[in-house]
């Protein structure tokens, strides 16, 4: 009963270790897997004999195990799409990997280059194998050099961190995934507890390795349990391999809704606080939606959530504002991966803008708050697909612009957009926060002064009495306003894309030349006599 629940105590939820084989059974369709570089096996380059002789250790780890070494790999099915699957085994010598896991898993990653295929990897390794010295080291070189050339050519790569993932294994090919997937309690690091006791000194909580807490620290996108692995693996690569060319439903538009509210109608509606926010459009609107966590450097800030998504069967990169949070430098810096994402895959990216702006302390500036908003909008310049960002709430300053920057900007009926928040702008021309709503009309941040400007493009109505009256209304409002222009940047060729993009914001802005401006300066001397 155990190994038929994939070996996960229905208890407490334990996931004890799966072999390399069970592993292949798991995720690949039967009958499918044809594996790569069978008929390898080790030599003993360093005639190792510390701790006894490493061929010894070799053969009887073969009796154990019955495999020739620590690493399966080889083209298979997943739910019928044909990747490769590499998988390693933890009772090999602990999963260590010398020369030939090395060769195995370069093997692998030139076949699917070559054969143009998405990898999916299963880790479960302790790291380099001491017993083959530097040349076990340089397989970590070998490894990472395959999978660059095979994410050079836009290739989904999957990596599945099981306890335990350590090491040389984890530090290379093991992390450069597109996604990486930790399971529940995996131990997942670099350097080994006994390592870092016997070199610094210094004591490693286990706590501190779990999947759970190196989520939170933004080093993995997600952390799925063993029986739900194969659906969503199975779900990501058919996104990541999705045809580009396929075409997008049409839709009948509401007309253009009319101005009828003040700037501080408008902001109430905007501020309320049952207004439907991110979470509530993502539920409504998309499909299949796999959350990524992280920046891959420091944590996971909650105020920016994102992932890939399906709209109306077409894959999607979503990036979202939280719930008018103020977004740390690392929530910018995810944002950015998953901009990196959009364009490696080719997939088409939604915005959605809801904050009054960047967090503004101390810690953020440390950070690098500036820089990070200044990446997001140099990279969303230069993405060679459709952007459409929508307003839903309250868009507030470069905070909001660093996810703003799009071919089709869309901004909700009673959604705001400003420069600076009212009550910033207050303090800093009025010396005093409390006057905002004096300020309110200068400002133009209503939809349809913006549309007026030029700013944006498209308003999109809300049902009577604000968006939070009727949320499933207000999410088909937006979903056929974002279905139509992406329906028609789709057809855009990604260079014209680029130049169209370039020339938009090339465009914005009010000002004239020195002769029509020193005219107008003197007609108005001379109408207030002068």
């Amino acid at each position: 009963m155990f190994a038929s629940e994939l070996r996960v105590c229905d208890s407490c939820g334990h996931h004890s270790p799966l072999t390399a084989q069970e592993w292949i059974d798991h995720l690949a369709d039967p009958d499918t897997f044809r594996e790569v570089g069978k008929r390898l096996f080790s030599t003993d380059p360093l005639d190792f004999s510390v701790s006894g002789p490493y061929r010894e250790r070799l053969r009887e780890a073969e009796r154990r195990t019955g495999m020739a070494e620590a690493a399966l790999a080889g083209e298979a099915r997943l739910d019928g799409r044909p990747i490769v699957l590499v998988s390693l085994e933890f009772d090999f010598l602990g999963g260590t990997m010398g020369s030939v896991v090395g060769e195995k898993v370069a093997r692998a990653f030139e076949v699917a280059t070559r054969r143009r295929l998405p990898v999916v990897s299963v880790i479960a390794s302790g790291g380099a194998r001491i017993q083959e010295g530097m040349l076990a080291l340089m397989q970590m070189a070998k490894t990472a050099t395959a999978v660059a050339e095979h994410q050079e050519t836009g290739l989904p790569y999957i990596s599945v961190l099981t306890n335990p993932s350590f090491g040389g294994t984890f530090a290379s090919f093991g992390s450069l995934g597109d996604i990486l997937i930790g399971e529940p309690g995996a131990q997942i690091g670099f350097v080994g507890a006994r390592v870092i006791e016997g070199t610094i000194a210094e004591k490693m909580p286990k706590a501190q390795r779990r999947a759970e807490v190196v989520l939170e620290r933004g080093m993995i996108d997600m952390i799925i349990e063993r029986s739900l692995l194969r659906n969503r693996l199975a779900v990501l690569v058919s996104q990541m391999t999705a045809d580009a060319s396929a075409a997008w439903p049409q839709v009948q538009l509401s007309p253009t809704p009319k101005s009828t509210r003040t700037p501080a109608e408008v902001i109430e509606l905007a501020r309320t606080p049952t207004r439907p926010r991110a979470d509530a459009y993502i539920d409504r609107v998309f499909q299949a939606f796999s959350q990524l966590h992280g920046d891959r450097c420091y944590g996971d800030d909650p105020a920016i959530l994102g992932g890939i998504a399906s709209l109306q069967g077409h894959p999607v990169v979503l990036i979202a504002q939280w719930g008018q949070m103020m977004p740390m430098p690392e929530g910018y810096r995810k944002a950015k991966r998953l901009m990196r994402l959009a364009k490696k895959f080719g997939l088409p990216v939604v915005t959605l803008v809801d904050t009054r702006g960047a967090f503004p302390g101390l810690e953020a500036e440390q950070r690098g708050i500036a820089l990070t908003i200044g990446e997001c909008l140099g990279q969303l310049a230069q993405l060679p697909v459709p952007v459409v960002n929508v307003v839903i709430g309250e868009g507030g300053s470069g905070g909001a612009l660093a996810l703003g920057l799009a071919d089709v900007i869309l901004m909700q009926e009673n959604a705001i957009y400003s420069v600076i928040a009212p009550e910033g702008a207050a303090a800093i021309l009025l010396h005093d926060a409390t006057r905002s709503e004096e300020i309110l009309p200068a400002l133009k941040l209503r939809a349809h002064d913006l549309l007026e400007l030029g700013v944006i493009d498209d308003i999109v109505p809300e049902p009577p009495g604000g968006a939070h009256r009727d949320p499933d209304a207000a999410a088909r409002q937006v979903m056929e306003r974002v279905v139509h222009h992406l329906a028609a940047l789709s057809a855009i060729k990604p260079r014209k894309l680029l130049q169209r993009r370039a020339e938009r914001y090339r465009s914005i802005g009010r000002f004239e030349r020195g002769i029509v401006h020193r005219a107008r300066d003197i007609v108005a001397r001379i109408g207030r006599g002068q």
